[in-house]
């Protein structure tokens, strides 16, 4: 695919959603474009054409 970017300083910010257990959460940074793993991006795919 394409090429990845470092994300080491990259400054995210948690959803008011997400809770304080872990796992399931979503975080955002102003980077101008989504960055997922290959995995997040299959169950997303998955999760979207079942609706």
């Amino acid at each position: 695919m394409g090429s990845s970017q470092n994300l080491t300083n990259t400054r995210w910010r948690k959803s008011s959603y997400s809770g304080n257990t872990g796992g399931d959460c979503v975080e955002v940074a102003d980077l101008g474009i989504l960055t997922l793993s290959p995995k997040a991006y299959a169950a997303f795919v998955t999760h979207v054409a079942v609706k």
